[in-house]
């Protein structure tokens, strides 16, 4: 009965296997299906340690959320060349601003996550299950994209916690995911709070994703990711009449970066 299951299981996970290699859509389909299911668990696991060691909601999870997501890499075949941590060690809060492209930047972020960095997420994913649970244990600070007012309060509640905690603050200006190769236009809610607070602006980049995971084309293999830590862009002095600036400052040189560690012209 036991030989019987047995090859059961090998015989589904050799048909698997070769679904996998004739099929990009079914090899799509189980490894986002497997990364899901990855980070449900992992979030599962992680959240009583974050409880037990930290007492509850606090960017000192990040420590523990970073070790547990960063051994996720080698299930997908995924490399990291990183370049430019140094450019992290600046005294007290910075904004910490990159490009985001799919739902892999999880992996990104914890490759690279400074301590005491919190990041700004959409509210939507507090109600992810497990995922919902271990990015609030992780101090993740939720804003409601849909209303305006409400996220302008919650930046400049993020600006006063950012200055009282000594933390810095990851955002995404693009505002949502985008895996075309190229930026979208950066929001201007992250520099106006790093000139709210007075506090410099350090840009991230990784290289495109584009040519290993396109869910349009049902593309998911295997693949290397550059990333770039940036220098920080100073904002003692500036006022909200140089949000403007800064902001095409920062999107012009996160392009440029951009398409040079993805080998575009």
């Amino acid at each position: 009965m036991e030989l019987g299951w047995l090859l059961w299981g090998v015989g589904v996970l050799l048909l698997l296997h070769v679904l996998m290699e004739l099929s990009p859509a079914v090899n799509f389909a189980l490894r986002i299906g497997f990364y899901a299911v990855l980070c449900l668990v992992a979030s599962g696991l992680a959240a009583p340690v974050c409880l037990l060691v930290n007492g509850g909601r606090s960017a000192k999870n990040m420590r523990i959320i970073r070790s547990v997501v960063r051994p996720f890499k080698y299930f997908f075949g995924l490399r990291f060349e990183v370049k430019g941590l140094e450019n992290f060690e600046v005294e007290g809060p910075a904004i910490i601003v990159s490009n985001h492209q799919s739902i892999l930047d999880m992996m990104g972020l914890m490759e690279i996550l400074p301590d005491d960095c919190v990041q700004v997420g959409k509210r939507e994913l507090i109600y992810a299950g497990t995922v919902g649970l271990i990015i609030y244990l992780g101090g993740v600070i939720f804003i409601n994209r849909k209303s305006t007012s409400s996220a302008k309060m919650v930046m400049a509640e993020v600006a006063k916690t950012m200055t009282a905690e000594n933390v810095k603050v990851w955002v995404y200006p693009e505002g949502t995911r985008n895996c075309t190769g190229d930026l979208l236009p950066f929001k201007k809610g992250a520099f106006h709070l790093a000139v709210q607070a007075q506090v410099p602006v350090i840009p991230v980049v990784y290289s495109s994703f584009t040519t290993f995971y396109n869910p349009k084309k049902k593309l998911f293999t295997s693949g290397k990711i550059k990333v770039e830590v940036l220098p920080p862009i100073e904002t003692k002095g500036l006022t909200s009449d140089d949000v403007s600036d800064l902001c095409d400052r920062c999107f012009h040189t996160m392009r440029e970066t951009l398409f040079r560690l993805s080998g575009r012209p």
